[in-house]
């Protein structure tokens, strides 16, 4: 491997060995482990990494990015304190190598210009290096435990890692570089992590950007955007890193916390070229299913997710992203029974969110008729539903929305003696899945169907004499199949009669017993109809309402995120930058 004579800063190994490894053969090893992982190498990019992970830096990253997505895709105790015990190691391997500051020098930054031209490239790439790795460790300090204090922990590392990468770009900005190989992979490294930060902080809620930006941070979407795109046209080291991070913003950041399309054109660009470049790649695999979904191409997404699942076994972990996507592909087919299997699978084999897969596979089951149902699988439904709250779990001193939401369903099931109303559908709407029934009209319509049909028979429940419980929870079960037609109309582009379903469940408001949920997201919709219509001014009025006027209900974080997108959409930069003072 031809090493370049520019490049003299030496990457010293342990004391006992015999050989040195400088800076542009490490970034070099670094980058052949790149390309391997992504061509699903996976053992073979871990062998490159690990035996210098003591000593040298990059392939210190390397095996703690490798450990630490283990960590995350099992959920396992063994992998979390593996990949801590790595990237503690990484921490000590960059810091070995970082600028040595006297205390003379720490003060004076305070007063004076610094002089980056006082950094080599090695001490350069370690600043970016350590940032890269407390990130990393940050994120896992929040599964590590389960108190409060590793929120903060986790909170005052992502600090620190904000100003290490802002640092970083001051370097990059202010430096003399001698070696443009080294530039070019530090700027890679610097546009990714500053891009995913202003990205990520841009989405979240003003209040929370308003404490955020006090403490040090800030949030600015079209920064954020254009360094990661920068990065993604680069040929630096992190150039997939920026291409993974616009592809997972724009096909599932978008979908999950906005009522916005991801750029769906940008996408099919960059999977093309990265496609070509690993054909057999797990993640774009799993991205390319992800676009076709997206697109309402569900024969497609099939395909492309199948063919992810299939493309590797080295990390079986990685199946489950692919059948969580199967399972509400076909769950949008109406295809329960394919649906179920998937579902099976992850309560079976899955480890991040035990109490999430049993309601689901519950729930999908409640979707079959009950002629449909063998007697052992309605024993079936109702053992699943008594093992939902006994897998609820904590992470950073929290319970999961979604998780709470799930165990409040399950209490509503016994209480309507074994009975909930379309609970896969409420569930696809919670998840934001609805945007793509308007992709095709068959679609919504076959979800239109199934809540009409349940409206029909809600009038000879609720007036059941043998199953009192309906009447309890009338308003909760017609306030939800009403929100749920509402929101099938706006995608058949009935703005109408999704504006009359959508105002009945606002005026059931006093009489809703539990799901109060269902009165916020209702505004919402209003809103985003308004929205459709160009009437700007209404959309503002109701997703301030619904913002302001509404609290204490389920899953509110997921809806404020919602609201904050589209007001940002609506109310422009004023908005989105936050000024000091107001919104």
């Amino acid at each position: 491997m031809m090493m370049s004579s520019r490049m003299h800063v030496m990457l010293k190994l342990p004391r006992n060995g015999s050989c040195a490894l400088d800076l542009d053969t490490a970034l070099a090893e670094a980058k052949i482990a790149v390309d391997l992982f992504f061509n699903n190498k996976f053992n073979e990019a871990e062998a490159l990494m690990k035996p210098l992970a003591t000593s040298s830096m990059y392939h210190s990253v390397g095996h703690s990015v490798f450990t630490y997505l283990e960590a995350m895709l099992t959920f396992e105790q063994q992998h979390i304190a593996a990949a801590s015990e790595a990237l503690k190691q990484c921490l000590n391997v960059c810091n070995r190598y970082r600028k040595k500051s006297t205390l003379t020098e720490t003060i004076g930054k305070t007063f004076k210009k610094v002089n980056y031209d006082q950094y080599t490239d090695l001490e350069a790439h370690a600043e970016l290096c350590s940032a890269e790795a407390l990130l990393l460790k940050a994120m896992l300090t929040f599964i590590e435990d389960e108190t409060l204090t590793s929120l903060i922990k986790g909170g005052m590392k992502i600090r620190n890692c904000f100003a290490m990468y802002k640092e970083c770009n001051n370097i990059l900005t202010h430096r003399q570089w001698q070696s443009e190989s080294s530039k070019l992979h530090f700027e890679s490294g610097v546009r990714m992590g500053l891009g995913t930060f202003n990205l990520m902080i841009s989405l979240l809620p003003a209040r929370i950007i308003k404490l955020l930006e006090f403490i040090g941070f800030s949030g600015n979407k079209q920064s954020g955007m254009q360094d990661l795109i920068t990065g993604s046209q680069s040929e630096g080291i992190r150039q997939v890193l920026c291409v993974m991070t616009l592809l997972g913003y724009n096909l599932i950041v978008c979908y999950v916390l906005s009522h916005k399309e991801g750029d769906l054109r940008f996408c099919d660009e960059l999977l093309v070229k990265q496609l070509n470049q690993y054909p057999d790649g797990v993640w774009f695999l799993f991205f390319k299913g992800r676009l076709e979904f997206m697109k309402g191409n569900l024969d497609d997404a099939l395909k492309w997710y199948k063919k992810s699942w299939k493309s590797q076994n080295v990390w079986p972990q990685f199946h489950h992203l692919c059948f969580w996507e199967l399972l509400w592909v076909n769950c949008l087919r109406l295809n329960w029974r394919e649906s179920l299997l998937f579902a099976t699978y992850l309560v079976e084999n899955s480890k991040w969110s035990r109490t999430i897969y049993t309601y689901q596979k519950a729930s999908i089951m409640c979707m079959l008729k009950t002629e449909e149902l063998h007697s052992s699988e309605i024993r079936t439904i109702a053992t699943l539903m008594k093992e939902v709250p006994k897998y609820k779990q904590r992470i950073a001193g929290k319970s999961l929305p979604m998780e709470k939401f799930a165990c409040k369903k399950t209490e509503r099931f016994f209480a309507q003696q074994s009975f909930l109303y379309v609970p896969a559908l409420e569930l696809m709407f919670v998840w934001n899945l609805f945007k793509i029934l308007g992709k095709h009209f068959h679609l919504a319509d076959g979800v239109y169907r199934i809540v009409e049909e349940n409206l029909n028979h809600y009038g000879e429940r609720v007036n059941s004499k043998s199953n009192p419980a309906f009447g309890v929870y009338a308003a909760d079960n017609k306030a939800l199949l009403l929100l749920l037609k509402g929101a099938c109309l706006r995608q058949m582009n009935s703005p109408l009669q999704a504006t009359r379903c959508l105002e009945e469940v606002i005026a059931l408001y006093k009489d809703i017993k539990e799901d109060h949920y269902l009165v916020p997201y209702a505004i919402v919709e209003l809103a985003l109809i308004y929205i459709d219509q160009g009437n700007k001014d209404q959309a503002i009025l109701a997703l301030e309402d619904a913002k302001k006027n509404y609290s204490g209900y389920s899953l509110e974080s997921r809806l404020h995120f919602r609201i904050h997108t589209a007001l940002m959409e609506l109310k422009g930069k004023s908005y989105e930058n936050i000024p000091s003072g107001a919104e």
